[in-house]
C-alpha cells in the first residue's frame, strides 16, 4: 500500500512510503479491538469502591424490640440492612478490574486498528518535523493545515520528542505518542491518525514479530 508524504504544511512532498500490507491492509478483527478496548479501560479503573455491611455500621447492638407481640416483623438490630442507616447487602468492594490478554491477540487488535484507519482514509503520513520551542500556536497551525483543528487526532512520532508533545498538551482533541506507546484505544479512540515517517519503521518492527 503507497501513501503519500505530506509535510506540516499539509502539501504533498512528492514522496511516497510503502506501508506494510502484513499491518495495515489486513482484514481487521473487531473482537480481538473489542477485548484489547476494554482491557485498556478495565486497566484505568481504580476499584477503590466500597460501601459498609451490617458489621461495619456504627450503631448499638441492642435488641430494639421485644421479639413478639408487636404485630410487625422481629428486629434484632438497628444495622440490619433493611433499616435506613444499616448495612449495605452485597455492596461494592475494593477489587482489580485488570484482566489479561495474550499478546498475539494485543498485536492482532493494534494492527486490526491501524488497517481500519488505513481503509477509512483516516491515516496521515507526514514528514519528521519539529520545533525549536513548545509552542501551542505552532501545533494548532499543523494541525490547521491538515485539516484536524476541529477534530480528535493522534499524533504518532518515531523517538520522543519532547517540544512536539509539550506543544500540544493542552489541546483536548490532539495526543502524542511514540511507536513504542501506540495501544488500540488510542488509535480507535482518534477520527484521524497521523504517522511521522520516521515511526513507519518502529510501527511495523513491533508489529510483526
Amino acid at each position: 500500500m503507497e501513501v503519500k508524504v505530506l509535510d506540516i504544511n499539509g502539501k504533498e512532498t512528492g514522496r511516497t512510503v510503502t506501508l506494510s500490507d502484513s499491518v495495515f491492509a489486513i482484514e481487521p478483527n473487531n473482537h480481538a479491538v473489542y477485548l484489547d478496548v476494554k482491557q485498556y479501560l478495565a486497566n484505568q479503573r481504580q476499584g477503590t469502591h466500597k460501601s459498609k455491611e451490617r458489621n461495619e455500621v456504627t450503631g448499638s447492638t441492642r435488641k430494639i424490640k421485644k421479639q413478639k407481640g408487636t404485630g410487625t416483623a422481629r428486629a434484632g438490630s438497628v444495622k440490619n440492612p433493611l433499616f435506613k442507616g444499616g448495612g449495605t447487602i452485597f455492596g461494592p468492594r475494593p477489587r482489580s478490574y485488570s484482566f489479561k490478554l495474550n499478546k498475539n491477540l494485543k498485536r492482532l487488535a493494534r494492527k486490526s486498528a491501524l488497517a481500519i484507519k488505513a481503509k477509512e482514509s483516516n491515516l496521515v503520513v507526514l514528514e519528521d518535523f519539529n520545533f525549536e520551542t513548545p509552542n501551542t500556536k505552532n501545533f494548532i497551525n499543523v494541525l490547521k493545515a491538515l485539516g484536524l483543528e476541529n477534530k480528535k487526532s493522534l499524533f504518532v512520532l518515531g523517538d520522543t520528542n519532547k517540544n512536539v508533545y509539550l506543544s500540544s498538551r493542552n489541546l483536548k482533541a490532539s495526543n502524542v505518542v511514540t511507536s513504542s506507546e501506540l495501544n488500540t484505544y488510542a488509535i480507535i479512540n482518534a477520527n484521524s491518525l497521523v504517522v511521522m515517517e520516521g515511526a513507519l519503521e518502529g510501527i511495523e518492527e513491533n508489529l510483526s514479530k
